[in-house]
């Protein structure tokens, strides 16, 4: 049974950095594309950054391209969130998910978890001065 852990969130100040991990405890971790998504109380679930299996291609939301980078490290079972120049809109409870849809049109990486993907309690990451 797959298990998602999230951890690394908190409170930080505008411009700040965090770096969120998700620790994966099910089966074939290296074999799924993995993505984070954000939540804000009582709006939908968006989606933040999405790797490949095998970690060689990425995709990016716009608000956060520059400022965030995914990364996997398959031997450890773990997916991690870099977060840097932070800004009070990125506040959110962030999930990660194994994607169970990938595509690769035209080169480009998409990629998209169901309800039943998100399987962690997530973690809070507040920005505020």
């Amino acid at each position: 049974q797959v298990q998602l852990v999230e951890s690394g969130g908190g409170l930080v100040q505008p411009g700040g950095s965090l770096k969120l991990s998700c620790a994966d405890s099910g089966f074939g971790f290296g074999n799924f594309a993995l993505a984070w998504y954000r939540q804000i109380s009582g709006k939908e679930r968006e989606q933040v950054a999405c790797i490949s299996d095998g970690g060689g291609a990425t995709y990016y939301t716009h608000s956060v391209k520059g400022r965030f980078t995914i990364s996997r490290d398959d031997a450890k079972m773990t997916l991690y969130l870099q977060m840097d120049s932070l800004k009070p809109e990125d506040t959110a409870v962030y999930f990660c998910a194994r994607a169970s849809w990938v595509s690769f049109l035209g080169g480009k990486l998409e990629c998209r978890a169901s309800d039943g993907d998100f399987l962690g309690q997530g973690t809070q990451v507040t920005v505020s001065s």
